[in-house]
């Protein structure tokens, strides 16, 4: 435990000096323990197991383009995203790990507790246990304060959910080399801090009650206008269309396939890269993997107003790819503004341009954070609070709602509602 916050960014740094990890760039046909397969082009690992990269076609009635297809990240299997809570003298202390990820801006942020994929936490690599992993599956020695599947990145996964938990204990937890009890402020003063709390940890912290907040003693929430926020998210779901069909990678277009990476053709949206990681620190030694690389750093923003004592949100109905339903709850705005610079202004994603010319009198909360690690590299979002200026429209359209904190916290304890760039500021929300 730390006394100040100093005290943890010298045990931090003297962590990421303990690391000494290296992470080189690699064609995508020279990485050990992976194939491309003949015909097809799908990139698979030799198990099987991990994740593989295929293609997509898609179409919807909910997008600026009505069809087009992409490489996506398949990867059916659920992970356990997990952090541990035990209160010390009365106070919460969450146990978080310094932990290198290939992807990470600066590789080592802190993660939770347990942050392991099934083919990880089964071992099919054959490498070390996870640690911790015994407080995160049944039967379990403490209470649960959190256990929902959460989606993850829709424009870049199919389908891809991790189980997102928080365990209560109060029996002594041995803090291995790695490890840290945080508090909640403290935490919260990290989440201000550039690419140091990463992606996993902060969707668990969204699952973190109310209750248990600064909001907790002022916020409530209303059923009646909860039940009208389900009935216009069902609306969206039923408005709109989304078809998905696998294809293989050979067969996506407007993109360019090559041995040593792929690329739209336009350099925009996001390539398929390969990496050679060693000396991470991990249950093993070192590893190669293809990896998603977004070609511009983006904007995740929820535009806030205040009622009373209570902030609300601006939700946005969002459709991606590869998400299990048509639309999922977003920020107001999250898009990667270089792919829309030469796009005409009645063409650009509602309200981006209300969020970047906010005056700094107007935003809340600014940080900088990397999105996850293991499968991004160098993904990179600008997370905002930005409150709603005196020009901003009363009318927002059918595809936003207004909610307050307590009723989006309340529906990111369930899975498929609340998607994981929102669940991300709505940690920030909680905490700071």
């Amino acid at each position: 435990m730390f006394q100040r916050i100093a005290d943890f960014h010298e045990w931090f740094a003297e962590r990421r000096a303990a690391s000494a990890c290296s992470v080189t760039r690699a064609r995508l046909d020279q990485l050990d323990g992976w194939q491309i397969q003949q015909g097809t082009g799908t990139i698979q690992h030799h198990s099987g197991k991990f994740f593989a990269v295929d293609g997509l076609e898609i179409s919807t009635d909910h997008a600026p383009v009505s069809s087009w297809t992409q490489p996506i990240i398949i990867q059916p299997e659920s992970g356990i995203l997990g952090i541990l809570v035990k209160r010390f003298h009365g106070v919460p202390h969450f146990l978080m790990q310094a932990k290198v990820e290939p992807g990470n801006i600066g590789l080592l942020q802190l993660s939770p507790t347990v942050q392991a994929t099934r083919s990880n936490y089964t071992r099919v690599h054959k490498g070390k246990a996870v640690p911790y992993l015994e407080y995160f599956q049944a039967p379990r020695r403490g209470r649960i304060l959190s256990d929902v599947l959460q989606s993850e990145q829709g424009s870049w996964f199919l389908h891809k959910r991790n189980r997102n938990m928080i365990i209560e204990v109060t029996e002594d937890v041995e803090v291995l080399e790695d490890f840290c009890w945080l508090t909640a402020a403290q935490l919260g003063e990290l989440l201000r801090w550039d690419h140091v709390v990463n992606m996993d940890s902060r969707t668990v912290l969204a699952g973190w009650p109310l209750a248990e907040t600064h909001w907790g003693r002022d916020a409530a929430v209303d059923r009646d206008q909860l039940s009208e926020l389900l009935s216009w998210f069902t609306e969206a779901k039923s408005r709109y269309q989304l078809t998905r069909q696998r294809i293989p990678l050979t067969n996506v277009k407007n993109w360019i396939i090559s041995p040593e990476r792929i690329v739209h053709e336009n350099d925009a949206y996001f390539a398929i890269v390969g990496v050679d990681v060693e000396g991470a620190g991990r249950e093993v030694a070192g590893w190669s993997q293809p990896m998603i690389e977004p070609r511009h750093p983006g904007v995740v923003a929820f535009v806030t107003r205040h009622d009373g004592d209570e902030p609300r949100v601006l939700v946005h109905a969002h459709t991606q790819a590869g998400t299990h339903d048509v639309v999922e709850m977003a920020p107001t705005v999250q898009c990667a503004p270089g792919n829309y610079e030469d796009t005409p202004p009645d063409r650009r994603p509602s309200f981006l341009d209300h969020v970047l010319s906010a005056g700094r009198e107007r935003v809340l909360f600014d940080a900088l954070h990397s999105e996850e690690g293991g499968r991004f590299y160098q993904a990179e979002n600008r997370y905002l609070l930005v409150e709603a200026g005196p020009d901003f429209p009363a009318e927002t359209g059918p595809d936003f709602a207004w909610m307050t904190l307590s009723q989006l916290a309340e529906l990111a304890r369930y899975g498929n509602y609340v998607n994981v760039e929102a669940r991300n500021l709505l940690a920030c929300l909680l905490f700071t």
